[in-house]
């Protein structure tokens, strides 16, 4: 997955993966929780996580002072296709990549003191939706 964002505060932030594919209210709270919550595994959050991550989680991303960042990302945990593995970025409700606010120390629960941030956009079949940052 490769993001490049514009326009957004300087420094780290985190970035995941959401269980809906929708950035609405305060908070961007029906994106839903990481993807892999919503099958209820109860995998812990946290790419640094001895008992994780889950299946949701990224590294965080850097923004410069000009307010651009850019990076590449590969995860084994999430997936464009419908079947096989990884849990699928385009199931009925779609799916949200959402940069927080501030960076995730990868480890503590439940989003690693990333808060919720800056809606990247969100994905559904057939369509993909931009979310403007705030």
């Amino acid at each position: 997955m490769r993001v490049e964002v514009h326009g957004l505060a300087p420094g780290w932030h985190g970035l995941h993966l959401h269980a809906v594919g929708t950035c609405d209210g305060p908070g961007f709270t029906s994106a839903g929780s990481h993807i892999q919550h919503i099958h209820g595994d109860g995998t812990p959050h946290g790419l640094m996580n001895d008992d994780g991550p889950d299946a949701g989680d990224l590294p965080n991303l850097y923004v410069d002072e000009a307010g651009h960042g850019m990076a590449e990302f590969f995860t084994p945990h999430a997936s464009l296709a419908e079947f096989g593995p990884g849990v699928s970025l385009l199931d009925a409700d779609g799916s949200a990549l959402v940069i927080h606010a501030n960076p995730d120390d990868h480890s503590t629960q439940p989003i690693g003191g990333a808060e919720r941030g800056s809606p990247a956009g969100s994905s559904r079949r057939n369509r993909t939706a931009r979310c403007p940052p705030p």
